[in-house]
């Protein structure tokens, strides 16, 4: 069972990527989902941010408030990593026990970890397969600003508080080239796809 690493920055088209390769029969672990999931209210890792960060980043009906945990995380490096200290292990058990599911029920499936702090956090696992899904920072500070409504203060913060282009393409096997057309993404990743599926 191959198992591919597919990072890249914020607004680099790495989603677009997965839903391609899924469409070809790809097995996709989705590293934000899972955090998501490892996030649930109810859950260990939601109790132990709310104690860390206190009980402002929880909404009223007891989930975790997004947008007030990254007021508080992208502005200070060091809770950032605290936060990372709390949630990185337990996604790594979950994403480890969704690979380890994929591959019992076949053998042969291509897996994908969707995953944006690859550099940060899993750099080292046995991928068979870095791809990295890139497009210059002001490209993709133009659609956060464009396509997600961000100011240009925030676009900036979001790619600052992430790792440099040149840390991630370093540990690429593969680089797809997201800076054009959508189309031209499709085709590097359909490209991919040939080499990586036996025929």
């Amino acid at each position: 069972m191959p198992l591919i690493a597919l990072t890249g920055g914020i607004a680099s088209g790495k989603s677009t990527i997965a839903r391609r390769l899924a469409d070809h029969g790809a097995t996709i672990v989705d590293a934000d989902q899972i955090v998501r999931d490892v996030q649930a209210p109810g859950s260990p890792v939601l109790a132990e941010i709310a104690s860390t960060f206190g009980a402002e980043v929880i909404a009223p009906d007891g989930s975790l408030d997004r947008a007030a945990l990254g007021a508080v995380v992208f502005a200070d490096k060091d809770k950032l990593g605290q936060l990372n200290a709390i949630v990185h292990p337990a996604v790594r058990a979950e994403s480890q026990r969704r690979f380890d599911e994929a591959g019992h029920r076949d053998p042969q499936s291509v897996v994908v970890y969707d995953v944006p702090l690859l550099v940060e956090a899993r750099v080292d696992d046995p991928w068979d397969l870095i791809v990295v899904a890139h497009a210059p920072a002001d490209i993709r500070r133009r659609r956060l600003v464009d396509l997600r409504g961000m100011t240009d203060a925030e676009a900036e913060g979001r790619i600052d508080a992430q790792v440099s282009d040149e840390k991630r393409l370093a540990i690429a096997d593969e680089v797809i080239d997201t800076s054009g057309s959508i189309a031209k993404t499709l085709e590097q990743t359909d490209a991919l796809w040939e080499r990586i599926t036996p025929r």
